[in-house]
């Protein structure tokens, strides 16, 4: 099993701005003053568009699907906070706390993805009935999955809730590492909304911000499974963290080259010596990305759902 895939994909945006239901737990979102909304969504979609053609250029497939201006889905460029897929055809559905974000759950992409794109689907494994208990999971947003290894790491909050990491690691036979991740607020220590902005975990290497693992206990218990799984860690600040170097994914070209995909943004904010330890194992590929990550709170990882799908046999990527 590999930890990364060819295959990405993203929601093109239609109607991208400042999410209300999602801002009073995302400490990362901000308001632009003075900027219509239409402005926004001009300018996420450039920023959406010229990040699918930096990932085109070095041969990374990405499936692209419009949203749909059906209903209001303000945040439905970060698709991979509703769906996971895996490699033995099993898709999962998760929570969202988000009202505005639960209809972002589409069955016409997965029928895309398997009578247009040729990938077999064999379950849908549907978690979104924890949302009538107040009981969240957003995917890949709450977890950070080891997938040679079946760890599933998660830093709890209200986004991501123990009992249904449990629930999903019983299913899909994954480990849980479930830990309590902060960052400093208006001079106090609030839950981080989502563990992958503060941690990546790659073939070889994880990228990290320990920092923010306030528990000496729950700090020492990450460390130690990705070292005995075998991971170099790289450390990145609270200061890097907020400027989304934590929100990095690890893909792979067509030909099985890997690359590692972040902001601009994260990029500019790791220092050379972090940037050299990353580029020993695979190249970075880096993206603009300022008025989606300043007013959706969510940088390039948020933006890419990974496609693990086998292709049915007759099955080809258009």
């Amino acid at each position: 099993m590999k930890q990364a895939t060819n295959t990405i994909l993203m929601i093109r945006p239609v109607q991208f701005r400042y999410n209300e239901q999602t801002a009073n737990n995302n400490y990362f979102q901000h308001t632009i003053e003075d900027q219509e909304v239409e402005t926004s969504q001009s300018k996420a979609l450039k920023e959406f568009d010229d990040m699918v053609a930096a990932l085109r250029v070095h041969k990374v497939n990405v499936v692209v699907i419009e949203d749909t201006r059906e209903s209001d889905t303000p945040d439905s460029v970060f698709p991979n906070n509703w769906v996971s897929f895996h490699e033995d055809g099993r898709v999962g559905l998760y929570p969202m706390y988000a009202v505005n974000r639960r209809v972002e759950r589409r069955q016409d992409i997965l029928d895309t993805l398997k009578y247009k794109y040729g990938f077999k689907i064999s379950d849908v494994l549907n978690f979104s009935g924890y949302e009538e208990e107040d009981k969240f999971l957003e995917s890949t947003g709450s977890m950070i999955l080891d997938r040679p290894n079946k760890i599933a790491y998660a830093a709890l909050s209200m986004r991501t809730n123990e009992d249904v990491l449990k629930e999903f690691c019983h299913q899909f036979n994954y480990e849980p590492v479930a830990f309590h991740a902060n960052q400093t607020i208006t001079g106090l220590r609030l839950p981080i909304y989502h563990t992958n902005v503060m941690m990546c975990v790659a073939d070889q290497f994880a990228v990290i911000c320990l920092d923010s693992i306030d528990n000496e206990e729950e700090r020492q218990r990450v460390v130690e499974s990705l070292e005995n799984s075998g991971k170099e860690i790289i450390e990145i600040t609270e200061q890097q963290e907020h400027q989304f170097a934590g929100n990095m994914l690890q893909v792979l070209s067509e030909t099985g080259d890997p690359y590692l995909v972040m902001s601009t943004a994260a990029y500019d904010s790791l220092r050379e010596g972090q940037r050299q330890r990353i580029t020993g194992y695979c190249p970075i590929i880096h993206s603009p990305l300022y008025t989606i990550e300043e007013l959706g709170g969510g940088s390039a990882r948020c933006m890419m759902a990974e496609v693990f799908l086998p292709l049915n046999n007759n099955g080809n990527h258009e």
